[in-house]
């Protein structure tokens, strides 16, 4: 294994939560090496862009924020009766544009069935998410929306530390929308409102309330 590749995997070892390792000039082969080298070790989201390397160890927040909005859509899939497949923080790769990305939490919903029984996925053959979310409590992920325009994610949501908004891909940009395209009857506001709940008072109150509030909808 490379000297570099070693040394970002001892320097990971010792990234606090929350903390974030950035890496310039790395090379394509280098990436792979460490992505293969962490395999699927959690709490770490790596994210490349043509030579720039990017490490995140989520704090506690983040993940019980990225555990909620999974949970809340879930229980919102089930309701619609509508087909969901996670897909959680799958590293999705481009080596021909030289990026790679790992999102919080990403979900397929209109390509569900494209995707179910697939074991690895190859974005050359498979298609990207339909939605993906990013949740920022410590860190910026702004950076990574080129690389998801990039692999044509329709649908990204973003969770700031204080709320969460939607966008939707237009034009190779991110355009922010009031709600979902895919989920309608969820908007930025609502799914806020029991990711905090769910901070506040727990999970499972939080998604109780979540499951009277889309009875009272119909």
């Amino acid at each position: 294994m490379a000297s570099q590749t070693v040394d970002c995997l001892e320097a990971i070892a010792h990234l606090p939560a929350g903390g974030t390792l950035i890496v310039p000039d790395v090379s394509w082969d280098e990436y792979e090496r460490l992505v293969a080298g962490l395999g699927d070790r959690p709490g770490v989201r790596v994210t490349y862009d043509q030579g720039r390397l990017e490490i995140m160890s989520p704090s506690f927040e983040h993940d019980s924020i990225t555990l909620l909005i999974s949970l809340l859509v879930f229980v919102l899939a089930d309701a619609n009766e509508t087909v969901l497949e996670g897909a959680g923080s799958t590293t999705y790769k481009q080596e021909w544009l030289k990026r790679g990305v790992e999102p919080d939490a990403c979900f397929y919903v209109q390509n569900a069935a494209r995707i179910i029984g697939v074991r690895r996925i190859n974005l050359k053959t498979d298609p990207p998410p339909d939605i993906v979310v990013e949740v920022d409590v410590t860190h910026d992920s702004s950076t990574k929306m080129k690389i998801y325009a990039g692999m044509s994610v329709p649908e990204l949501w973003h969770h700031d530390g204080r709320r969460v908004q939607f966008y939707q891909l237009v034009e190779n940009e991110y355009v922010a929308i009031a709600a979902s395209p895919t989920f309608p009857i969820l908007t930025g506001a609502v799914l806020t409102r029991f990711t905090e709940q769910g901070l506040a008072e727990g999970q499972t109150a939080a998604l109780r309330s979540f499951r009277e509030w889309l009875r009272a909808q119909v």
